[in-house]
């Protein structure tokens, strides 16, 4: 149940909030006013503690833009970090760069709903959150006992943005934006005397393929290198073959259908004793016998096309019927709709326990996203009053949770076939066999459509990448795991253990 307390009353409750004055409004107007070239940064810390992993910690919170400047020294993007740092500080205490994914998504997922000191409590169980106001409450899961941490919005998501004339190609790409991403991090070692600090840096979702292209940006493109002790892959996507849904593309079916099983099992569709036990199943058949009739194509016939067809319809729960009509090969946005059509709902995409009911039960898609639109509205209140009214952070622009500024996006990363499929796996694999001190924590939901889990272990599993460093965690829940309770708990906790080398 939601608390009756208003948004404003929920700001007041924050520890030494900073107050608002005149003179903040003021200078906010003298800012914006300037020229270009002196363009003033907003920087705004406040002290606060808490109990985090079950230690009472005080903490300076800084919210603030850095200045990007091109080559001729005139300002070009004020990116917006917020940081979160023990006190009295300890230049040998871990520090983590976290990010969200999209690529035009804000911070506000990971901040507000997993490792920031204050998160947005909304239900956990598959339901939506209703209307405000939401209630806004201290996290203990937050990483604060191990790790000073520092949440990066790059230009076009959060309150991040292009200055100017700043011209967009050279920042909204998947190498552009690493290279910024990395000088950022830099920039904050300096400014903090954090050189030599332990370094961990992570990512959700697009997040995931950042953070292999920064780690490739920090450690392998310069000279002045940055090494990592850790990058933390939060529902991954590095190889995006695997996962397009194009005619011909086989690797899409096989790779989307353990996270199938999962969502059958889930809701009835399909026995098991266990989805740990399920999923291990589905792994070895999709990766054997279904990879093999997939392969064949037309050439697959007769008695042998049967027994998969059998199969596929044990592990996904649709009928013989609907699967010899899709040719055995059933894209993720026809299975949402018709995992429950029986029962007039649709399965969400980024996690599958939620239900939606559509306009009608005909169609092969559905609406909408149910597991989106029934967490955004919190988030986004969340993030704009503790941003502004609990760390005193003063703008007229929005704050861009799923960014439509950003675009268009240069997928290319060079090499032989520029137009081909993204894949930054190799950044990773690279990085694991030049450090050996590096570590990867890959944390996966069973019900995530958006970054499926087999397609990550896929991706992760190739040739150059080496295994023994590469820790895979799972969750009973989707995209966003920590939205459940008691995976929010258990994601702390890998992280926790991960951080401290355990």
């Amino acid at each position: 149940m939601k608390s009756g307390l208003s948004l404003i009353a929920l700001a007041l409750a924050f520890t030494a909030p900073v107050a608002l004055h005149a003179q903040d409004k003021a200078d906010d107007k003298a800012r914006a006013e300037k020229p270009v070239a002196d363009y003033e940064p907003q920087v705004r810390t406040t002290k606060l503690s808490g109990t985090f992993g079950g230690q009472r910690i005080n903490y300076a919170a800084t919210i603030g833009e850095t200045i990007i400047k091109n080559k001729d020294g005139v300002p070009e993007v004020a990116v917006v970090t917020t940081s979160y740092i023990k006190e009295p500080r300890d230049p040998n205490r871990p520090i983590t760069f976290l990010f969200n994914g999209g690529p035009g998504s804000g911070t506000v997922w990971l901040m507000m709903g997993a490792f920031g000191p204050k998160r947005v409590a909304i239900p956990g169980n598959g339901t939506d959150d209703g209307a405000p106001p939401y209630p806004i409450v201290d996290n203990p899961d937050a990483l604060m006992d191990v790790t000073d941490v520092v949440f990066i919005d790059p230009p076009g998501t959060g309150f991040s943005h292009l200055i100017g004339k700043a011209d967009p190609k050279d920042y909204y790409g998947v190498t552009q934006d690493a290279k910024l991403v990395a000088e950022v991090i830099r920039r904050w070692l300096n400014d903090n005397g954090r050189w030599n600090s332990p370094k961990f840096l992570g990512g959700e979702s697009y997040g995931t393929t950042r953070s292999a292209a920064v780690a490739n940006q920090l450690m392998n493109e310069t000279y002045n290198d940055v090494a990592l002790n850790g990058i933390i892959l939060i529902s991954t996507v590095l190889d995006f073959a695997a996962g397009a849904d194009t005619p011909g593309n086989e690797l899409s079916p096989i790779t989307n259908l353990p996270s199938m099983a999962a969502t059958a099992l889930y809701h009835g569709k399909a026995t098991a004793p266990s989805v740990e036990q399920f999923v291990e199943e589905a792994r070895q058949w999709a990766i054997g016998p279904y990879a093999t009739a997939l392969l064949k194509g037309q050439k697959l016939e007769g008695e042998e096309r049967a027994q998969i067809r059998r199969e596929l319809a044990r592990f996904i729960g649709l009928s013989e019927t609907y699967l010899e009509s899709a040719d055995l090969r059933v894209t993720p946005s026809r299975f949402y709709k018709e995992l429950l059509r029986d029962r007039g709902l649709t399965v969400g995409r980024l996690d599958s326990r939620y239900t939606g009911k559509d306009y009608d039960s005909a169609g092969e898609s559905p609406d909408n996203d149910p597991s989106f639109y029934g967490i955004d509205a919190s988030y986004t209140a969340a993030i704009n009053s503790w941003s502004r009214d609990g760390l005193g952070f003063k703008t007229d622009r929005e704050y861009q949770s799923i960014g439509r500024s950003v675009g268009p996006w240069d997928w290319r990363i060079g090499g032989r076939d520029s137009n081909s499929y993204l894949n930054v796996a190799p950044y990773i694999g690279q990085a694991l066999r030049e450090n050996s001190g590096l570590r990867v924590l890959v944390a996966q939901g069973y019900y995530d459509f958006a970054t499926p889990f087999f397609a990550a272990e896929y991706a992760l599993s190739r040739t150059g990448i080496p295994q023994d460093r590469i820790a895979y965690k799972y969750y009973d829940a989707g995209h966003m795991m920590y939205i459940r309770d008691e995976d929010r708990h258990k994601l702390s906790a890998d992280v926790r253990a991960f951080i401290k080398g355990q």
